[in-house]
C-alpha cells in the first residue's frame, strides 16, 4: 500500500507518517493544519496489480518469443512485428487518440529509415562515433523534424481537409523519392551493414536474434512511453479535441497546437520504427514512403481496434502475418484482406480489441458460457463459407494466371478442375450452405446477445441501487 495525498491539485507522494503518539514537528504540524484548512486528506491507494501483471506478461512474451519460435523465418517475422507495433501505436496516436485520419504516416517511418541508414553508413565509414543501438534514435529525430515541418501545415485543418493534406504530402514525398536518387537511392534504394566495429560483450548485431532483442527493447519502451502519454494532461486534452473541439476552444485551448504536439510525438516514434527497420533489413527502398505502406498502417490499426490502446498491437501482428505468410500462401491475399476488412466494418467496427473487451465484460458478469455454443456454430458456418468462397477464388485465379498449366489444380489437398462445371457447382453449393447457416445462427446469436446485455444492464442498475 502506498500513502498518497489527494487534493484538487496534482497528487504527490506523502512522506512516511510518524509512530502513534509522537508529536509532529512545528513545521510539519503547521503544514498539516494548512492542508486540513484546504480540505485535503490522506488516504491509502493500492497498487494496480492487474496493470503490473499485464506489462509483465507483455515483457515476458517479448523475451521468450524467439525461444519458442527459433527458426530464421520466425525470428525475422518477430522482428518485423516489433517494428510494426511501434509504427501502428504511433499512428493510433493520431487516429485513435486524436481522431486525425492520416494517409501519409509512411512519410515519417520512411524518412526516419532513410536518415537512419545514411547515419549507419557514416558510422561504418568511421566518420561518426555512434553505437549501432542508438541509430534508431536518429530515425526518431528525423521523424520528429519532418513531423514539425509538415505537421504545422497539416494540423491547421482537421477532418477531411487534414486527411487530404496528408495524402498530398505522401504523394509528394513518393514522387521526390524517384526524383532525388542521391538521397533515396533510386529504384535500388540505400543499403548498409549493421555490423560495425568490434563486438561489445559479444553483441555485434550480426545474428538476427541480437537484432530482435534490440527491437524488443525499443518496442517495450516505446509502448510504455506512448501509454504514459495517454495518461498525461496533453493526452487527455487530445481525446477532448477528438470528441468535442468546439468545447475545447471554448475553455481556452488551441486545438491546432494540441494536434500539432501530438503529431510531433507520433512522428518521433514513427521515425524510431523506421530506424529499426533500416537496421533489420540493412536496405531502404522507395516503397517505404509509398501510399501502400500508409494504407497498411491505417487498415491494420483499424482491424486491431483504434479505440483501444492495445488494438494497434494486435493489428501490427496481423499486418506481418498477412504481408509475409498470407502473401506466400495465395496470390489472392489482397482480395481476402479486403473481404476481412469489409466484414469487420459491417459486424465489428471497433476492431478485434472491441470484441475482446465486450466478451470480457460478459465473462465478468457470468454471461459468456451460455454463448459458447453459438460461437462455435458461427465459427463452423464461417469456415464452411470460407472454404467454398476461397475455392471459387482460387479456381478463378488459376484460370487467369496459370492458364498454361491447364485447368487441373489442387486446393487444400483436394484435386479440382477449374474448367469443369462440377467443381464450380460444388464450391458454390458449399458457399451457399455456409451463408445460409451463418445467417440463421447470426440471428439466433443476436437474440442471445441482446438478452445477455439486458441482464447485465439490469444487474448494474441493481448494484447501483444498493
Amino acid at each position: 500500500m502506498a500513502a498518497v495525498m489527494s487534493s484538487s491539485s496534482t497528487p504527490s507522494t506523502a512522506s512516511p507518517l510518524p509512530a502513534a503518539g509522537t508529536p509532529l514537528p512545528p513545521a510539519a504540524a503547521g503544514g498539516a493544519r494548512a492542508r486540513a484548512r484546504r480540505g485535503e486528506t490522506f488516504h491509502f491507494k493500492p497498487y494496480n496489480v492487474g496493470r503490473w501483471l499485464i506489462w509483465g506478461f507483455y515483457a515476458l512474451i517479448l523475451l521468450v518469443a524467439p525461444l519458442m519460435w527459433s527458426s530464421s523465418l520466425a525470428q525475422t517475422m518477430l522482428s518485423q512485428m516489433g517494428i510494426a507495433i511501434i509504427a501502428c501505436l504511433s499512428y493510433n496516436l493520431l487516429l485513435g487518440q486524436g481522431g486525425m485520419l492520416s494517409f501519409g504516416h509512411a512519410v515519417y517511418t520512411g524518412l526516419g529509415a532513410y536518415l537512419a541508414i545514411h547515419t549507419l553508413n557514416v558510422v561504418g565509414a568511421g566518420q561518426l562515433a555512434l553505437p549501432v543501438s542508438l541509430v534508431p534514435i536518429v530515425g526518431g529525430l528525423a521523424g520528429l523534424f519532418f513531423a514539425a515541418l509538415f505537421g504545422y501545415v497539416s494540423t491547421k485543418k482537421s477532418g477531411t481537409p487534414f486527411a487530404m493534406i496528408t495524402l498530398g504530402l505522401g504523394e509528394l514525398i513518393w514522387s521526390m523519392s524517384l526524383m532525388l536518387p542521391e538521397f533515396f537511392g533510386g529504384e535500388g534504394g540505400i543499403s548498409s551493414n549493421r555490423v560495425v566495429g568490434k563486438a561489445v560483450w559479444g553483441v555485434s548485431f550480426g545474428p538476427q536474434i541480437q537484432v530482435y532483442y534490440l527491437i524488443a527493447v525499443y518496442a517495450f519502451v516505446c509502448t510504455a512511453l506512448l501509454y504514459a502519454f495517454t495518461r498525461t494532461p496533453l493526452g487527455r486534452m487530445l481525446n477532448a479535441v477528438r470528441d468535442n473541439p468546439e468545447r475545447v476552444e471554448f475553455i481556452g485551448y488551441d486545438t491546432q497546437w494540441v494536434r500539432f504536439l501530438a503529431f510531433l510525438i507520433a512522428g518521433f516514434f514513427a521515425g524510431v520504427s523506421g530506424g529499426l527497420s533500416a537496421l533489420n533489413f540493412e536496405i531502404v527502398t522507395a516503397e517505404v514512403v509509398g501510399a501502400a505502406r500508409s494504407g497498411a498502417y491505417l487498415l491494420f490499426t483499424f482491424l486491431g481496434g483504434a479505440t483501444f490502446f492495445f488494438g494497434p498491437i494486435i493489428g501490427a501482428v496481423l499486418m506481418v502475418v498477412a504481408l509475409v505468410l498470407l502473401s506466400e500462401l495465395t496470390k489472392a491475399w489482397l482480395l481476402y484482406l479486403g473481404l476481412v476488412f469489409l466484414f469487420m466494418v459491417m459486424y465489428a467496427p471497433g476492431g478485434i480489441a472491441s470484441l475482446i473487451m465486450m466478451n470480457l465484460r460478459l465473462a465478468a458478469f457470468g454471461k459468456l458460457r451460455p454463448l459458447w455454443p453459438s460461437y462455435l456454430g458461427l465459427a463452423g458456418a464461417a469456415v464452411t463459407m470460407l472454404l467454398g468462397g476461397s475455392a471459387m477464388v482460387e479456381m478463378l485465379y488459376h484460370l487467369q494466371l496459370n492458364e498454361a498449366l491447364g485447368p487441373k489444380m489442387r486446393y487444400l489437398g483436394v484435386a479440382l478442375d477449374a474448367g469443369s462445371v462440377e467443381s464450380w457447382f460444388g464450391a458454390g453449393l458449399v458457399l451457399a450452405t455456409g451463408l445460409v447457416l451463418f445467417e440463421l445462427l447470426r440471428r439466433q446469436f443476436r437474440a442471445e446477445w441482446d438478452k445477455a446485455q439486458e441482464e447485465i444492464e439490469h444487474e448494474i442498475k441493481r448494484r447501483e441501487s444498493l
